[in-house]
């Protein structure tokens, strides 16, 4: 008594996909997506209170530190020395860390001069460091 249908060999492999258990896993997983949809899209009305205002953020400062020609270190227009530049810093940083320092360095100036000022600002906490170039270009 054989149960096989269409003559099969019975050696051979089916060449056909068993969609079945596909089709199974199909409507169980839109059975839950049926289900579980309501509740993704239920949600409390409130009428919240309407108020105009604007954000009161206060920029940060500003430091001017200038390099001449000659090397000589000028915070705020005064002349410094490394030592004194070096307080000055570390206290700023204390007062806000988000303190910006624009560098302006004379064109002839070794880059040395340059570098040590900002390693310098960096080692004491100021981070912000920006360049004040001339805009002309001349």
């Amino acid at each position: 008594m054989a149960f096989s249908a269409f003559d099969q060999d019975d050696g051979a492999p089916l060449a056909e996909i068993n969609m079945v258990p596909l089709i199974d896993v199909m409507l169980v997983l839109l059975i839950v997506f049926i289900v579980t949809a309501p509740l993704l899209t239920h949600a409390v009305k409130v009428d919240l209170p309407r108020a105009q205002s604007a954000v009161n953020e206060t920029p940060p400062q500003h430091v001017q530190v200038g390099i001449d020609a000659q090397g000589v270190i000028y915070w705020m227009g005064e002349a410094v020395t490394l030592e004194e530049m070096r307080a000055r810093m570390s206290a700023v940083a204390l007062h806000d860390p988000r303190t910006e320092l624009h560098l302006r360095a004379d064109q002839a100036v070794a880059y040395r001069a340059v570098a040590q000022v900002m390693s310098e600002a960096a080692q004491q906490g100021l981070v912000r460091i920006g360049f004040v170039t001339d805009p002309s270009g001349k």
